[in-house]
Parts: C-alpha cells; sequence; structure tokens
C-alpha cells in the first residue's frame, strides 16, 4: 500500500502488516459475501482504506476514547481507523449479518483486540452514552445520523470537539446541512479532504463533523 505511507509516514511495521493483508483478505471474503463492489475491491487503497483514514487527518482521539462505528458495511471506516489507532476503542455495527459476519473474520485474522464487532441495527444499540464520537460513512443523511446516534454520545467531553458525529460525505451537502434541526451550520464543521489527502478522487468529498 504505497500511497498509504505517502500520507501516513510513521506506520509501525504491525500496522504496515495489517494493513498490507487488507486486500487479500477482502479478495478472499468478497468472493464468498459481496462486500465491496467488484470495481471497488481494485481501488481498495483509496476508496477504502484512505478515505476512512482521513478522519484521522482530521481529527485527534485520546488513548481511551470510544468511537462507533455506524453502520460499518464491510468494516468502514473502522477497520483501517483501527488499524492506525491502537489506542483507541471501536465498536462497529450493522444491520446486515453478512456483512458483519466478513468484518468479525477480517478483525480476527488481523488481531485487533481494540474492536467490537455488534449485528444489530443502531436503533437497537443497548449502550446510552457510551461513545466520544460516532463515524459514518454513505449510510445516511446526516439528520438521520445525528438522530440515531445523540443518546449514544457521553456527556463528558475529553476532545477539542465536543462529543458528536463524525461522517464522510461527497458531493453537494449543502441540503443535508441545511436539513439539521436548529441552525445547523452553527455547530457544524466541514473538511475538504483533498486538503489532507491531495489525490483527485477525493476532489468532492469531506470529512463533516455534527456537535452531538
Amino acid at each position: 500500500m504505497q500511497m498509504l505511507e505517502k500520507y501516513f509516514l510513521s506506520l509501525t511495521a504491525l500496522q504496515q502488516a495489517r494493513f498490507g493483508r487488507l486486500e487479500p483478505l477482502y479478495r478472499e471474503w468478497n468472493e464468498k459475501i459481496n462486500v465491496i463492489s467488484r470495481q471497488d475491491i481494485d481501488h481498495l487503497e483509496l476508496h477504502h482504506v484512505l478515505h476512512s483514514l482521513a478522519i484521522a487527518k482530521v481529527f485527534a482521539f485520546k488513548p481511551g476514547a470510544r468511537l462507533l462505528d455506524l453502520g460499518t458495511g464491510g468494516g468502514f471506516p473502522g477497520i483501517p481507523l483501527a488499524i492506525l489507532l491502537p489506542e483507541v476503542d471501536f465498536t462497529l455495527v450493522d444491520g446486515t449479518g453478512k456483512k458483519i459476519t466478513v468484518v468479525k473474520e477480517v478483525v480476527q485474522a488481523l488481531e485487533l483486540s481494540n474492536v467490537t464487532a455488534l449485528h444489530c441495527r443502531v436503533e437497537e444499540l443497548k449502550m446510552p452514552g457510551a461513545f466520544d464520537f460516532v463515524v459514518s460513512r454513505a449510510v445516511a443523511p446526516l439528520d438521520k445520523l445525528l438522530l440515531w446516534s445523540h443518546r449514544l454520545f457521553k456527556k463528558k467531553h475529553l476532545h477539542a470537539y465536543p462529543n458528536g458525529l463524525i461522517a464522510l460525505k461527497g458531493g453537494n451537502i449543502n441540503a443535508e446541512l441545511a436539513a439539521l434541526p436548529g441552525d445547523g451550520r452553527s455547530y457544524t464543521d466541514i473538511f475538504p479532504i483533498q486538503n489532507y489527502i491531495p489525490e483527485p478522487w477525493f476532489e468532492d468529498k469531506w470529512v463533516v463533523y455534527v456537535q452531538g
């Protein structure tokens, strides 16, 4: 994963090895359970791994922080972030059992002790007040993500940004921002990914923060 090492210079040997195993693992599982489109698997590093890690380019998480990956699908952004941030605790949830099966197998193969994968809908998750941040990619509009996430945030804030939602978004997001309750813009922050990872594919893609 040459592009990864270009933008993340201080990876340990273990992190490099784990990132290196992602593509063969997902190719193997994709033959059994289609969690990544056939076209996209050839661009796993850029479209999935680096896209996920854009969150870590924008936000610094303290050791012991707890993050929920809402609608993780095949494990993105949660698994790449968990490899990069071994001192942060990740819970990955998805309502599709087959996808969580793949996530659990990848987590086990990589020996990621900081990841818990759960098969459930976020509305059924019995972990109120458990998380510093909820992260998500390509799951739902911002107002729905915030609605689902609100009860899950810790009351105590330990980071530079108050506890809240961090979503990976693409294209024109003005309508999503306008749909947020109240004056959405007053408690949101938008970060162009291309400012952090200057690759053409990230031209219209954003990391969006919404205070919880």
